[in-house]
């Protein structure tokens, strides 16, 4: 192809720069800083919706009335709700804790996480941006307490590749695989591992044998984010760096583990928990309490004590130990000034469990959701794709930003974390991010929030639990193969899936949160575009493989005509990858129309370039695409087709190299139907001299080649 040139532009001056979804910011609730905020995520394990006790309030909201006949109180975090926003229906990643950790870490929905979908506990995940990564390279400090679970070692039996260090995190301190969070004194039994990446000879090291027996995780990990806070600050005075802490709770995870003492009076920098060194160990105070050791795993709060049953009592007790920790994290930042400017998020990894757990020396039986409707006005449980496993308790506050008391029923879920962060920090949103940014709606300016998309698929071989409260349909139904994808607002849901045209049952959650009236019936033309949207969705995983791996992606129906050519836009910036242009806040410097993404490209020295468009598929079958970028320093890319993740040319990326659509060494082609297919390519280059990209196929009757121009177009795709 002769090659042109597509960006001859002199650019003069540019857009002014605009809010999140385009239009002028409005007002913050109160004053808005300047510098960025620090942030801190809190991540509890299988806490339920109905576990939150400011969920049941005003419930008119909730779409269901239902009777809580027993109740616990969580005032910490019933305050957190008053004081900033309660997000009613947010979605884990997945009803299980290892791919909802994945999935909310990368940024991406299960649809397209390469490696940990299902059970793939202890899996490392790859090497992409991440929360960590994405904060640490806009200037935050980052550290992860706590939890970990998809590094490798563990039950995966794979060497550690991707332990919190390797994705992006400066500090850690906690467990490193799942089975640990099962143990709530985990040096019993499990090791204990830190890293200190600001230390003059960083190591990653088990520290078990400096952690007493009496440290109650919860405690422990509470105190040890204290002390990092603190630390934290002080070095700030000199970086003026704000924070990311990653805070992974394992409670109320089974087993049902209760600390020895109470928690200690106070809070802050001078009560509470504090982080003691003695006698060669380092730990909370209340593990060098005189009790601990003779009381370990027998405190019941006493607003828990009146509870019939031992398991409610510490159920309920392993939750209010976390609401004290976070009345204590937020009496911390105020003692040091910084609450005003600092945004908590608190949710939970998934629904309600009903399990004993593993930890043999502390066995207490198996929790019961029923007790305290968990699942709230919902059914389901951990490992169901029903509401009660997906819909998860979450919380944000943000004095500076955020108003008080607000209460939204806008569908997100853990992928728009890193969107959302990203765009708190001020750096673009990676394009592999499959999330939007939910600052718009946090910031109460709902009417600018960018649609997201709530994707979900789980594969586990069990039943829904036949709970005298939940529906009789839903009682013993069998899980299997599930699948959600949200479309104009409605649930399609189907389980125990073995062929990949099983129609969807469709439901109204916002209305009908029990999901007790399936629509199906009444909606065929919507029925077909879920079908469509759940396979235009996700890629293979291998080695997890589905009945939807080789099912053909529907191409779309395009209004009126096309025209040849991919449409172009060009951003000015230094990126440091390659952004959802999609979320960009600068308008772009100038627009046009290229033959195809071959041609030849230049501009200024630091650009980005997006292209959009649709390619065209010459027969149903089995694809594989290839990219190669120019091998300018700097020089980045990212493919979608459809909103499926394509080519990854950009964290692990060398210029000039050529990468396909398969997982490394492993086929994983694209199973595509003839037709028009949405395609949309990112670029960054930080040269100034020429940059192109060049993209290649294979296929039914095709050799790898060159896409040709005349497989390229642009329009305007229909419903």
């Amino acid at each position: 192809m002769k090659l042109v040139s597509l960006l001859s532009v002199l650019l003069t001056s540019l857009v002014p720069c605009m809010g999140a979804s385009g239009q002028a910011a409005k007002p913050a609730a109160r004053s808005v800083k300047t510098s960025k905020p620090n942030v801190i995520f809190i991540l509890v394990d299988d806490m339920g919706w109905g576990d939150l006790d400011s969920n049941w309030s005003q419930q008119k909201l909730n779409g269901r009335t239902v009777e809580r006949k027993n109740e616990f109180k969580t005032p910490a975090l019933s305050a957190l709700a008053r004081e900033g926003i309660q997000l009613r229906r947010h979605y884990s990643a997945a009803p299980v804790c290892a791919p909802a950790r994945a999935s909310l870490l990368l940024g991406v929905h299960q649809g397209n996480s390469r490696v940990v979908r299902n059970n793939r506990f202890d899996q490392p995940i790859e090497d992409s941006h991440t929360l960590g990564t994405v904060m640490r390279d806009a200037g935050y400090d980052t550290a992860a307490i706590g939890k970990w679970g998809v590094g490798g070692g563990g039950q995966s039996h794979v060497p550690m590749t991707a332990g919190p260090h390797q994705r992006g995190f400066n500090y850690f301190y906690g467990i490193l695989d799942h089975l640990a969070g099962h143990f709530h004194y985990p040096s019993e039994s499990r090791d204990v591992f830190e890293y200190n990446g600001y230390a003059s000879n960083p190591e990653w090291k088990n520290i078990k044998d400096q952690v007493p027996q009496t440290a109650y995780s919860t405690d422990l990990f509470a105190a040890c984010a204290k002390q990092w806070i603190v630390d934290q600050r002080k070095s700030a005075r000199k970086t003026g760096k704000p924070f990311f802490l990653y805070l992974a709770f394992p409670a109320p995870h089974g087993n049902l583990v209760v600390p020895g003492v109470p928690y200690p009076s106070g809070g802050g920098l001078k009560g509470g928990l504090q982080w003691v060194k003695k006698e060669g160990t380092e730990s909370v105070n209340t593990a060098f309490d005189a009790r601990a050791e003779k009381n370990k795993d027998t405190y019941i709060h006493p607003d828990n004590s009146r509870f019939p049953n031992d398991v409610a009592k510490r159920h309920s007790t392993m939750i209010r130990r976390v609401d004290d920790a976070v009345a204590d994290l937020i009496r911390l930042l105020k003692d040091l000034k910084i609450d005003d400017n600092t945004m908590i998020v608190f949710t939970s990894d998934n629904g309600p469990h009903n399990e004993g757990g593993s930890d043999s020396r502390h066995w207490h039986g198996a929790q019961n959701p029923q007790f305290f409707k968990s699942y709230g006005m919902m059914d389901g449980i951990k490992r169901d794709c029903w509401e009660g496993g997906m819909r998860v308790p979450t919380l944000v506050r943000w004095p500076a930003r955020i108003p008080k008391g607000q209460v939204s029923l806008h569908l997100g879920q853990f992928h728009d974390w890193l969107a959302t962060l990203a765009d708190v920090a001020g750096v673009p949103v990676p394009a592999r991010s499959d999330g939007v940014s939910l600052l718009p709606t946090l910031t109460g300016h709902a009417d600018q929030q960018k649609p997201g998309i709530v994707y979900a698929e789980y594969n586990f071989a069990g039943k829904t639990p036949e709970y005298k409260d939940f529906l009789g349909e839903h009682k013993g139904a069998q899980r299997g193969q599930q699948q959600i994808v949200f479309v104009d607002g409605l649930k399609g849901l189907r389980m125990g899936v073995k062929d990949a045209d099983k129609d969807f049952m469709i439901f109204d959650t916002l209305n009908d949160p029990q999901e007790s009236k399936d629509l199906a019936s009444s909606k065929p033309e919507l029925q077909a575009r879920m079908k469509a949207a759940a396979l235009s969705n996700r890629r293979a995983s291998l080695p997890s493989k589905t009945v939807f791996d080789s099912a053909l992606v529907p191409a779309v129906d395009v209004k009126g005509t096309v025209s040849p050519g991919l449409q172009w836009a060009l951003y000015e910036g230094d990126f440091p990858w390659v952004p959802d242009f999609r979320q960009w806040k600068k308008p772009a410097s100038a627009h046009g129309v290229t033959p195809s993404p071959s041609v030849k490209m230049n501009g200024p020295a630091k650009r980005g370039v997006e292209l959009t468009g649709y390619v065209k598929i010459p027969e149903d079958g089995a694809y594989t695409f290839y990219l190669t970028t120019d091998e300018n320093k700097g020089s980045k890319a990212f493919v979608r087709l459809h909103g499926m993740e394509l080519i990854d040319a950009d964290k692990t990326y060398e210029p000039g190299a050529e990468v396909s659509s398969d997982l490394g060494d492993r086929k994983n082609p694209v199973y595509l139907k003839a037709g028009l297919h949405p395609i949309r390519i990112g670029y960054v280059g930080n040269s100034g001299t020429a940059s192109k990209l060049v993209l290649k196929w294979e296929g039914p009757g095709l050799s790898k080649q060159e896409i040709p121009a005349s497989a390229f177009s642009h329009g305007k795709e229909s419903r």
